[in-house]
């Protein structure tokens, strides 16, 4: 039956742009499987790059939660904005930009630095997007090579006539090297969710460690006799 079906597909008349596409098919699908290394290798690069970002930008947060306690008690407001200005972490820096405005009381500070925060976290999830886009696309990628595989395959066997054992095993073969894609697109995915749910969480402790410091430093600010 399946003979058949494909001794009559070659007399089938075909749109042109089916012919199109079904030409592009048989280029096979090797270029897939090109981009999804490519696609694996950038997440990888970000990934580093960004784990170095968050190690070079580390702070002790607690080391710095004494500081701003200890100057601010003093009333050296200059004195701590001095201090975090030779941080570059996201603690120091927004704490540093809300108590530069101190004198226009807590209540500036907290949305000042809530302000930062946003701008912050836009520095620190730079590459994010990618690593998430890598990891929801690439298995549709491997699967859309697999299908153009698939085609090829298919093409082969109707052009061998599908009748000897040599026809068959070239289709079996090309199709066992189709869902090589897919194997790939997976491969390629989930090292990118992983690497992307590893940094968001970082940069989620690094935001909220820094609102805690900045409702800390507010409420030295709302209570002046307390120093």
């Amino acid at each position: 039956m399946m003979t058949l079906l494909l001794a009559d597909a070659g007399n089938i008349h075909t749109g042109w742009l089916t012919g199109v596409l079904l030409n592009f098919a048989r280029g096979g699908a090797e270029w897939v499987l090109w981009l999804l290394v490519i696609l694996g290798v950038a997440s990888f690069v970000v990934f580093f790059e960004r784990t170095l970002f968050l190690r070079r930008h580390a702070v002790d947060a607690e080391a710095l939660r004494v500081k701003l306690l200890d100057r601010l008690g003093q009333g050296d407001i200059d004195g701590i904005v001095t201090d975090l200005s030779a941080h570059p972490g996201m603690e120091a820096r927004v704490l540093g930009y809300g108590l530069r405005e101190a004198e226009r009381g807590p209540e500036a500070v907290v949305e000042l630095c809530r302000g930062a925060i946003g701008m912050e976290r836009i520095r620190y999830e730079r590459g994010l997007a990618l690593l998430g886009t890598i990891g929801s696309n690439a298995p549709f990628i491997g699967l859309f090579g697999t299908v153009m595989g698939v085609i090829m395959a298919f093409d082969q066997l109707r052009g061998l006539g599908g009748q000897s054992a040599d026809a068959s095993s070239a289709v079996m073969g090309a199709i066992a090297e189709a869902l090589i894609a897919t194997g790939v697109g997976l491969l390629v995915a989930i090292p990118a969710i992983i690497f992307f749910n590893v940094l968001k969480s970082s940069v989620k402790r690094r935001a909220s460690s820094t609102q805690l410091l900045v409702e800390t430093a507010a409420a030295m600010l709302r209570n002046p006799d307390a120093r």
